[in-house]
């Protein structure tokens, strides 16, 4: 089934646009009926059902396998506590999602809580040889920034173009990881079939891996597994909204627990 379940809560915006920029999630909540409403429950035909999905599995209706909602719940408030905790610890959280209904809301959701993104093919050796890839994404920036300062004018318009193309290139393979200076403190991933490499990677680097965990997938391998359906845009879209709040709040924690600096005139009175 997994079909894209229209409701006036998330249909606010078509899932092409910058969905996450203006969301107000100070209202978004736990809630077992905005799950059902946006179709968190519905999982794939029953015959693709995977055996390690059993505990998460309702029953079936119409050959379809249903999700249980409250190991849904439950799960989802174990993972952003975690997120919160890594966030707020000062580590980054990489957001991970190359099917193509959940890449522009994948970006979206990184951008609007600053924390790096993979929405294109998972580049081998992104977290195994970090070294490698930490110096593509430094002459990425490096170009881009001598690009600005116009430092390629010398240059003949041919050679120029040549730059502007590999530049181009690079941004769109690497652009969303080109700020992680060090390995994260977890990885988010959407659908882990289409980025199995990327938990391959996650794992062999201890990296802890948040995922969305379908009813035809093996959470085997997941730390934190969220059981929803991981292809309708709209469950994708409320199963992301959490997962940024989490990281959010994980930052305003850091912020406020982070001692302020003594004034020139307290230093004085102390004295």
């Amino acid at each position: 089934m997994n079909e894209e379940l229209k409701t006036p809560a998330l249909e606010q915006k078509k899932s092409g646009e910058d969905y996450f920029a203006d969301f107000d999630f100070s209202e978004l909540d736990l809630s077992a009926e905005k799950m059902f409403k946006n179709g968190v429950h519905f999982g794939h035909s029953k015959s693709r059902r995977h055996p390690k999905m059993d505990p998460y599995i309702f029953g079936t209706r119409n050959g379809i396998n249903i999700i249980d909602i409250q190991k849904t719940i439950d799960k989802l408030k174990v993972a952003t506590d975690f997120i919160e905790k890594v966030v707020s610890g000062g580590q980054q959280i990489v957001f991970v999602g190359t099917k193509k209904q959940a890449k522009k809301l994948v970006e979206s959701a990184a951008r609007v809580c600053d924390m790096p993104f993979v929405t294109e093919r998972w580049l081998g050796g992104t977290f195994t040889n970090f070294e490698i890839i930490s110096k593509r994404t430094r002459f990425l920036k490096t170009g881009q920034e001598k690009m600005k300062r116009g430092e390629y004018a010398q240059y003949t318009k041919f050679e120029q173009m040549k730059i502007a193309e590999e530049l181009e290139r690079l941004e769109r393979r690497m652009g969303g990881i080109k700020y992680m200076e060090k390995l994260p403190g977890a990885i988010f991933v959407v659908g882990i079939i289409e980025d199995e490499l990327a938990v391959k990677e996650a794992v062999k680097k201890g990296i802890p891996v948040i995922a969305l965990v379908d009813s035809n997938v093996n959470p085997e391998n997941i730390d934190y597994p969220i059981p929803a359906n991981e292809d309708a845009v709209s469950s994708i879209k409320l199963m992301l909204a959490h997962i940024v709040k989490a990281v959010l709040e994980g930052k305003n924690k850091r912020v406020v627990a982070a001692p302020v600096a003594a004034t020139p005139q307290e230093t004085k009175e102390e004295k």
